[in-house]
């Protein structure tokens, strides 16, 4: 009779080692999160940083610390002129001495969009030619050039959001994550707009299947956000009063999103061909010297192109400009944009896009109300919502983007339906002509 050997009992792993296994991922996600909130709170003083080396360069150049535009009203014509014209050339200096000293680096003087790092999952960007990049950008913001000061604050907390992500002691696969939270915080506390920085990034950088990052780009956006409305201003960018809609608002915002999907590729199409223009100019100092010289001549009849725009915006937001003075800023803004843009000034065609779309809006519907019935028209200031939601979406391919950003920006969320109908038509309408979006990173625009 064969004797029967009873098997072994199974093995179990030690009760330590087994909560180990069980503990770690969550140690490794908790450990992102902390990392994330501080790249969210690195983007806020990056932000808070910049506005104040801005103000300094332009206190230098004009004597002046407030808005830009306040600054040049403040200064005779030939003086607009000449601050515009010497900065242009000093930040083309910049450009090119810069140029020289990254040429000398290990990585040489190639710059590495942040937005394409993001999409290739890297974070190894160019630390000589960001910095490089963010003094030329304020010495251009500092003296007058039509172009927003947002695209280098996020730039900047892009790049510091990088430097995080190599020094932390992190997983690999979560060092891109760390970079996103910089580029999406610096977003939100730029436009005071968290939910925008997050849809940014997902819908323009990462796809939205990247759901590993979604967590933390929400805690580090939320954090520089936060930071920003306790340590700045408690408030929307744009506050404005709240505006009702009329009956006809959805036929509206279908006829403003046509509009202005027409007018976001024209843009476009201007800021390339302004491009290809200055490309002729093979000398930086003198590209960015012409630009400034243009732009100074321009300001010397119309100071309001001076800077972003956000002034002009914030005062059309709450009403009473005459469409006459909009239409004639409206269209030097676009010329002086064009040309600070086109000459390669380090800074954003963001901001100044929904310069376009509010001052057209409000103009084309002072003008409707000439002939049509202003029950029919509605509050000028709900067009001009509507078209800084639909240039913005035109000029960036990104409608999801900029329905959140402009409903966050002016709090005017009753409109969130007029707003989802422009921006749609407007991205369809601009993308049936095969114009490329702002060069493929929305925020700064021309590399």
């Amino acid at each position: 009779m064969s004797s029967i050997i009873p098997p072994e009992p199974p093995r179990q792993a030690p009760i330590g080692r087994t909560r180990f296994h069980v503990l770690a991922p969550t140690a490794r996600t908790v450990r992102l999160w902390i990392w994330a909130a501080v790249a969210g709170a690195l983007a806020a003083a990056a932000t808070m940083g910049f506005r104040w080396l801005t103000q300094q360069v332009e206190r230098l150049a004009t004597g002046h610390t407030g808005g830009l535009v306040e600054a040049a009203l403040s200064l005779p014509p030939w003086h607009r002129a000449l601050v515009c014209a010497v900065g242009g050339l000093l930040a083309g200096l910049a450009l090119h001495v810069g140029g020289l000293w990254a040429a000398r680096g290990k990585r040489g003087n190639r710059n590495l969009d942040y937005i394409d790092a993001a999409r290739a999952g890297r974070v190894d960007l160019n630390d000589r030619t960001t910095l490089t990049r963010t003094l030329s950008a304020l010495i251009s913001v500092g003296t007058g050039a039509s172009i927003g000061r947002e695209g280098p604050m996020v730039q900047l907390a892009a790049w510091l959001g990088a430097r995080l992500a190599r020094v932390v002691a992190i997983d690999p696969e979560q060092r891109n994550a760390i970079m996103v939270c910089g580029i999406a915080a610096g977003i939100g506390s730029a436009y005071h707009a968290p939910v925008a920085g997050v849809v940014f990034v997902l819908e323009l950088a990462l796809g939205f299947f990247a759901r590993h990052t979604v967590a933390p780009v929400l805690i580090a956006s939320a954090t520089a956000s936060s930071l920003i409305y306790w340590l700045v201003e408690p408030k929307p960018l744009y506050a404005m009063p709240s505006v009702v809609m009329a009956p006809t608002s959805l036929g509206i915002a279908l006829l403003a999103g046509i509009v202005f999907g027409g007018l976001g590729w024209g843009l476009l199409t201007l800021l390339e061909k302004s491009k290809s223009w200055f490309s002729h100019i093979g000398s930086l100092p003198l590209r960015l010297g012409l630009g400034g010289v243009l732009v100074g001549l321009l300001s010397a009849g119309v100071p309001q192109v001076w800077g972003n725009g956000y002034s002009v915006v914030s005062d059309v937001l709450q009403g009473g400009q005459a469409w006459q003075w909009l239409a004639l800023v409206l269209l030097t803004k676009v010329a002086a944009t064009a040309l600070s843009s086109g000459s390669g000034a380090i800074g954003g065609v963001f901001t100044p896009s929904l310069f376009v779309g509010a001052t057209a809006g409000s103009v084309i519907a002072q003008v409707a109300s000439l002939w049509l019935p202003a029950a029919w028209v509605g509050d000028p200031r709900v067009l001009a919502v509507l078209g800084m939601a639909a240039v913005l979406s035109a000029v960036t391919h990104a409608p999801l983007m900029a329905i959140v950003m402009v409903l966050e920006m002016t709090n005017q969320f009753q409109l969130t339906v007029p707003v989802m109908l422009a921006c749609g038509v407007a991205y369809a309408i601009s993308t049936q002509f095969g114009v490329k979006p702002l060069y493929g990173n929305p925020i700064e625009g021309p590399r």
